[in-house]
């Protein structure tokens, strides 16, 4: 009997460290999309929750008697904050901007908690195991549930289950816990005790099954009053969220809460990322495109009648899907994704340039901001000597750069360190609607032009654009009088891996104008 209650201790501190870990990715992943830089919001969310884990631990001492009956109701207070953690978290950011706030006390509460757990557990299994073997064997089990937790949040809960069902089947298996204990150790409670785990047992269930059904919708509530359009579609993936909107006849796409396009305007976007680099080039056919999962870009590139070939490696095969099969977005980008010529590879792109065989003409970047040190890679001075080495004698290189006038060191920066790599480097700017004020860095290996701005003026398109035009380009590759473009970015430095200083200019730029 000794061993059955102690190996089924093991078990509910097996399934304990499962969903623990599990809750920490939950809340990191929470707060990666609400607040933004996911290193940084990883890092604080898992060092806050290890600390308050310290303080449950340094609380459960103040139990001295009841060590069982204290447990499960930990286990059942844990099953409810858990499950219920996303909801409040996208209820309360549909009426205030303290969610960040929230995210962290929820943090604060599951880690306390969760650090009340082990120390009761082994305090419980004293009875039954010889010190040596009762610490190992309960930190061993702790362990190796927050593997298989990690795996689970991986493989299944993220990219499958998301922030909506995720959280409950932590929140059931806590519950799960408690009662598998509570009906094997009937015995050992007073009547007073099971008086109370009845109607507190019962009291859980509903709540947690009733969540479940209430989940969707009130995640949908939430999300909806983070956009003043209508959601038309959102989806959580492995890597980011993406959300859609509309208001009458026009669309917005969202990548964790920031905007990617807008079908009224886009074409001011993705006119000047393309038509300049591949009008630059003499005979552009093999073009690499870095991002641009929407199709718009691609779309772009296929105009040309000299193009042969394009690849677009794009991290996330939900947001290539979306472009392929959507049909707000097949419309918007011609098919283009599911263009013969178009190769389609999901793959993390600063890994695949690194180890790719081929070379180019064209190379264009349309990526996120840099506004994380994992994304500051793909603007990094190692990895534009990658795509250096990659293209063909004159071939060209562009990619979006942020906002100059919102972010204008950080724009600078781009420009510095691609030129760091060897390119001659050109600025590009436009207005667009609804993003604001736009940039973009060009640069071309082995340049033959002895000024690039003066050569991008004097360029014609030969295909059809709906904004874009020699007129444009004059516009474009203006900045008014360097005294005043410049005036902020003295001393900006080259972006590299090992001193990421790019998302550092982002994240200080005049974003609260914005």
């Amino acid at each position: 009997m000794f061993t059955k209650k102690s190996t089924l201790l093991k078990a509910a501190i097996f399934a304990t460290g499962f969903s623990g870990v599990v809750a920490e990715y939950i809340l990191s992943t929470l707060a990666t999309y609400f607040l933004g830089d996911s290193i940084f919001q990883w890092i604080m969310i898992i060092s806050l929750m290890l600390f308050s884990m310290g303080l449950g631990s340094r609380v459960s001492k103040s139990f001295h008697t009841n060590l069982l009956k204290k447990f499960l109701l930990v286990e059942f207070t844990l099953s409810i904050l858990v499950a219920f953690s996303p909801l409040a978290v996208y209820t309360i950011s549909a009426y205030s901007d303290a969610y960040g706030l929230i995210i962290y006390m929820l943090a604060i509460g599951i880690g306390m908690l969760i650090g009340m757990e082990v120390p009761l557990v082994i305090r419980i299994n004293e009875e039954f195991e010889q010190l040596r073997y009762n610490i190992s064997n309960i930190l061993e089990n702790d362990y190796y549930g927050s593997l298989l937790g990690g795996v689970f949040f991986a493989f299944i809960g993220l990219p499958i289950l998301g922030l909506t069902y995720t959280p409950f089947v932590l929140g059931l298996v806590n519950f799960s816990v408690a009662v598998l204990l509570m009906l094997v150790l009937w015995k050992l409670f007073s009547s007073s005790d099971k008086k109370t785990f009845i109607p507190s047992g019962i009291f859980v269930l509903i709540v947690l099954v009733g969540g479940l059904f209430m989940a969707k919708p009130i995640i949908q509530f939430g999300e909806q009053a983070k956009y003043k359009d209508k959601v038309i579609f959102q989806k959580q993936t492995t890597y980011q969220r993406i959300v859609m909107t509309q208001w009458k006849d026009d669309y917005w796409l969202y990548l964790n809460g920031n905007q990617q396009l807008c079908t009224r305007d886009e074409v001011m976007y993705h006119e000047p990322l393309v038509h300049p680099a591949m009008t630059l080039h003499p005979h552009p056919a093999k073009v690499l495109v870095l991002g641009g999962g929407d199709g718009c870009a691609v779309r772009e590139i296929l105009k040309y009648p000299t193009v042969e070939s394009v690849k677009l490696i794009d991290l996330d095969p939900e947001m290539t899907k979306l472009g392929q099969t959507s049909p707000v977005l097949t419309k918007l980008n011609q098919n283009s994704l599911n263009n013969e010529k178009v190769t389609i590879v999901n793959t993390d792109g600063f890994q695949y340039i690194q180890k790719d065989t081929d070379t180019y003409d064209v190379i264009i970047i349309d990526l996120p901001d840099p506004r994380t040190v994992e994304l500051g890679r793909l603007y990094s001075q190692e990895f534009y000597e990658m795509c250096y080495r990659q293209l063909r004698p004159q071939g060209v290189i562009i990619t979006q750069a942020g906002s100059p006038y919102f972010a204008t060191k950080a724009f600078q920066c781009i420009e510095t360190t691609m030129a760091a790599a060897g390119f001659t480097t050109v600025p590009i700017h436009n207005q667009v609607v609804t993003m604001g004020e736009w940039g973009w860095s060009l640069g071309q290996k082995q340049s033959p032009y002895p000024d690039l701005q003066s050569t991008l003026r004097r360029v014609h398109f030969s295909v059809p654009t709906q904004w874009i035009d020699n007129e444009a380009m004059q516009l474009i590759t203006s900045f008014g009088k360097d005294t005043y473009w410049l005036k902020d970015t003295e001393g900006v430095e080259v972006n590299s891996i090992h001193h990421p200083v790019l998302y550092q200019y982002y994240l200080k730029g005049n974003w609260d104008l914005y």
